[in-house]
């Protein structure tokens, strides 16, 4: 996303606080303190509090693939954007086990072939299912670009309806397990996304624009997932049964609800100016390597390992997890933003390399 008027700093705000978000979201899911549906509310108000919490940040995602699909509708199609997702994917799924062996904190035993062919192929084995999810749509970008573009409004409205009500509206109204739901984590989910984002840049939604709409929109949304799901929580009787499923549907990506807090959030966003200064100089910088933070902490070997490192397991069943939350979205974020600096500078270096052998 490229960075040359103060409205571009307001998308690239709401990419960084995206990927907080998604860091928060680890935390809390895979650090055991948003605790599985069904629990008791009364003897667990810290998991209550954790789903408060999630709540507010299971928009990310959504709003991270909006904010691509955004740009991507009207902008030229660039195959060598592939080979730089390629490259920046395989720097970190092959060089982290690398590093990991030689720091001792896994063996060559542990790894094995199948692990290394996982390493080497991350898009087909889903290593980082984003990752995949991301190349596939992007790979269908200018279709879905070219076919945004000849039809009216009337037709993109139908064809939206029809995406919407097939990945959202009916598994948000119907209380079990669909064949084909896959909760928002897969390509089919983002390429609905991808022509929702074209439809919000080529007509708008127009009751939108208005800040106050689009914050209330956002805080609503969130506030239902939450209180949703906590009363399905307390309705459940043994975890087997619909009220269960349905607490723990509501906080999939492509729930309806989760949907509109995120188009509401893109909208708070869009609507925003930055002013020229040092947050806004900080914003620009920080910003294009936020990717970069997600394939370094979501790498196999350390998704799970950041939070025993950093001692989530110390403040699990304690209102404590709220600052150490915190803190710990301050560090992997920083940390994965000065890896990913340093991946860019190596990068650079090699492509100048390559340039200068190529006019020889």
């Amino acid at each position: 996303m490229k960075s040359g008027s103060k409205r571009q700093a307001n998308f690239e705000l709401l990419r960084i606080l995206a990927m907080l978000m998604i860091i928060s979201l680890h935390y809390l899911v895979k650090g055991g303190i948003a605790v599985p549906f069904p629990f008791s509310a009364r003897e667990n108000p810290v998991g209550v509090c954790a789903w408060l919490v999630e709540a507010f940040c299971i928009v990310a995602v959504n709003c991270y693939v909006l904010l691509s699909g955004y740009f991507l509708a009207e902008s030229g199609w660039k195959p060598g954007r592939i080979v730089t997702l390629f490259c920046r994917v395989l720097f970190y799924s092959l060089l982290i086990p690398v590093f990991l062996l030689a720091v001792g904190v896994v063996s060559a035993s542990q790894l094995g072939l199948y692990g290394w062919i996982g390493f080497a192929f991350p898009f087909g084995t889903e290593h980082y299912w984003f990752a995949t999810a991301y190349l596939l749509m992007y790979l269908f970008a200018p279709f879905l670009a070219a076919g945004m573009e000849k039809m009216d409004r009337r037709k993109l409205q139908i064809v939206l309806v029809f995406l919407l009500a097939f990945f959202s509206l009916e598994k948000t109204l119907l209380p079990l397990r669909l064949a084909t739901d896959r909760y928002g984590y897969d390509f089919g989910w983002f390429l609905c996304l991808f022509v929702l984002a074209g439809y919000i840049r080529k007509y708008g939604i127009r009751w939108m624009e208005k800040q106050s709409c689009a914050v209330a929109g956002y805080v609503i949304s969130c506030l239902c997932i939450w209180l949703l799901a906590i009363f399905s929580n307390a309705h459940s009787v043994d975890g087997g049964d619909a009220f269960a499923y349905y607490a723990d549907m509501l906080y999939s990506y492509n729930h309806l609800l989760c949907l509109a807090g995120a188009v509401s959030l893109f909208y708070v966003f869009k609507n925003m100016r930055v002013r020229d200064g040092r947050f806004e100089k900080a914003v620009r910088t920080l910003a294009p390597y936020t990717f970069g933070v997600y394939l370094l902490h979501e790498h196999i070997l350390v998704r799970y390992e950041w939070m025993r490192w950093l001692g989530v397991e110390n403040v699990k069943k304690s209102f404590l997890f709220v600052p150490h939350l915190i803190l710990c979205v301050v560090i992997v974020y920083g940390i994965g933003t000065a890896v990913d600096f340093a991946r860019a500078w190596v990068f650079a270096r090699v492509a100048a390399a390559v340039g200068n052998v190529s006019r020889r």
